[in-house]
């Protein structure tokens, strides 16, 4: 019986992780749609060359999408829980917290807030 449960278990954290990828995914396409659009409008106005509020917007897609992969492979490494799989988990972990910081690292120097990065509503301390 304990083997049963076990495998339900398991089969329900892979159906779970598999719609934690495949929303990872279209939150990737969804943004490629909205900066596709932003680019057309961009070009089409001629507003000169600056991309900078086109680049934060895709940013901001991938930081999300970044974060759904990472919690995708937690919950995989978590259904059966190999040493390979554990160091598999900690590389990309690392290489995706590393471009997570990197990204925030670039939303930052291209003027926006940390608030506005992750598309949290401003402080009411902050205009």
């Amino acid at each position: 019986m304990f083997e049963q449960v076990e495998g339900q278990v398991q089969a329900s954290v892979e159906w779970l992780r598999l719609f934690v990828e495949g929303l990872g995914a279209l939150v990737i396409a969804a943004g490629i749609v909205v900066v596709v659009v932003a680019l057309a409008r961009h070009l089409l106005s001629d507003r000169g060359g600056n991309f900078g509020p086109i680049r934060l917007t895709f940013a901001r897609y991938l930081t999300l999408a970044l974060e759904l992969q990472l919690a995708a492979d937690i919950l995989s490494t978590s259904v059966a829980p190999t040493w390979d799989r554990i160091g598999k988990l900690a590389a990309i972990a690392v290489i995706r917290t590393a471009l997570n910081y990197f990204l925030s690292k670039e939303l930052q120097a291209e003027g926006a807030s940390p608030a506005e990065a992750t598309g949290a509503p401003p402080r009411p301390d902050r205009p």
